[in-house]
């Protein structure tokens, strides 16, 4: 199987999309630095805004992708980049690069993959022992829409069934919790009840550029009871 199912066109158009969601990524990008180590392997890199955001923070940074268009983009990217490795990866895979990352990271993947089980104890398999995987998925099977399913998403998740997900998969979970509130509750607006996608515009930009700051200073130390992702941290034991 492939590792992401849906429309490889229609993701790379959403990616694309939200560009304009400058403050969003770098709140995900901030959650997930101080997990990262030296040498982190994101799957699913897409256009490579994140790698990008975590480049100046680690030693060497390996960027995947499944699909080929979006590689082929990957590739040109970091072209002359001595510190970034691009290949194509797709999960579950067979042994590859055993214990030499110091964390795997993916961002909005782990919904696409049928397999999650499978596809996350192949990840596993290539940290060091003690190295971290940390996801980020959508959060709530009541918010998927047709859009969701467009773009292949076989699932959304809560805290209790991520945490399974990562217990089945022989991690130690260290972080498992919810958030941006807020977002969840746009999205049942913008993608459930008026049947729309996200998409770059004044609305987005000033979702952006007003209410992401309010939302970041709102959750320091604090967990929401839910959210529009499930944010996960687990350990290699």
């Amino acid at each position: 199987m492939t590792q992401v199912n849906g429309d490889t066109v229609l993701q790379s158009e959403v990616l694309e999309d939200l560009s304009d969601a400058v403050n969003y990524q770098r709140w995900l990008a901030d959650l997930v630095r101080p997990h990262l180590g030296d040498e982190p392997l994101e799957i699913g890199s897409g256009l490579g805004y994140y790698a990008a955001l975590w480049l100046p923070d680690v030693r060497h940074f390996t960027a995947t992708e499944a699909d080929p268009a979006r590689l082929v983009d990957l590739k040109e990217r970091y072209a002359g980049e001595p510190r970034v490795t691009v290949r194509q990866l797709a999960l579950p895979a067979p042994a590859e690069g055993i214990g030499q990352h110091s964390c795997i990271v993916a961002l909005n993947v782990w919904e696409h993959i049928d397999d999650h089980v499978g596809a996350l104890r192949s990840a596993a398999a290539m940290l060091r022992p003690g190295g971290r995987v940390v996801l980020v998925v959508p959060a709530f099977e009541s918010a998927m829409s047709n859009f969701d399913r467009l773009i292949g998403h076989v699932r959304r998740y809560t805290t209790k069934s991520m945490r399974e997900l990562l217990e089945a998969a022989g991690l130690e979970i260290q972080d498992v919790h919810y958030i941006n509130p807020v977002g969840l509750l746009s999205w049942y607006v913008v993608c459930k009840l008026l049947r729309q996608r996200p998409k770059n515009g004044l609305l987005l930009r000033v979702y952006d550029r007003v209410m992401i700051p309010m939302l970041r200073r709102a959750e320091q130390g604090r967990r929401p009871p839910f959210g529009q992702s499930v944010f996960a941290v687990a350990i290699k034991r």
